[in-house]
């Protein structure tokens, strides 16, 4: 993700292109983080890691500076001044056997975390409309009628 100095500029970048020029404006570039174990020695690498995290499609293990875990999904965030009042809010994920779904949402301040884990599947892995469109025509040359192209099961 984008500082906000990044952010500010790209804006006032596009201010001055006309719409032709944004419509082939690439997109931001998607990292691989699924297994990356951030460094987060200064605040704005936790800041930085936080905002991947946000980003991130998969499950995220947070552990805290105590040594309690949170794993689930980083589902949002509000970075405020300081560490101390910078916060992420966690769906945790359900226990194993556990026969409810209802999980209560934690929220972490930034200031508590100790380490940070890319831990789950990134679930939007290889969906680009690129690879949709390549999977339809590997049907469609295979001789397939009726082509539907279904979404993975996330188990």
């Amino acid at each position: 993700m984008a500082t906000d100095q990044q952010e500010h500029l790209k804006i006032e970048q596009l201010q001055h292109q006309s719409q032709d020029e944004i419509e082939v404006i690439a997109g931001r570039e998607r990292e691989n983080l699924e297994g990356w174990i951030p460094a987060l020695a200064s605040e704005a690498e936790v800041r930085d890691a936080l905002e991947k995290a946000f980003d991130y499609r998969g499950d995220v293990t947070i552990t805290r500076k105590d040594g309690s875990v949170v794993e689930g999904y980083l589902y949002d965030r509000h970075s405020a001044s300081t560490l101390e009042t910078s916060v992420v809010r966690i769906i945790p994920t359900p226990a194993k056997g556990a026969t409810t779904t209802a999980t209560q949402r934690v929220m972490v301040p930034y200031s508590e975390i100790a380490a940070l884990n890319f831990s789950g599947r990134d679930t939007a892995a290889g969906k680009t409309f690129e690879a949709w469109v390549k999977k339809y025509w590997e049907k469609k040359a295979a001789g397939e009628k009726n082509i539907q192209i279904e979404p993975e099961k996330l188990d």
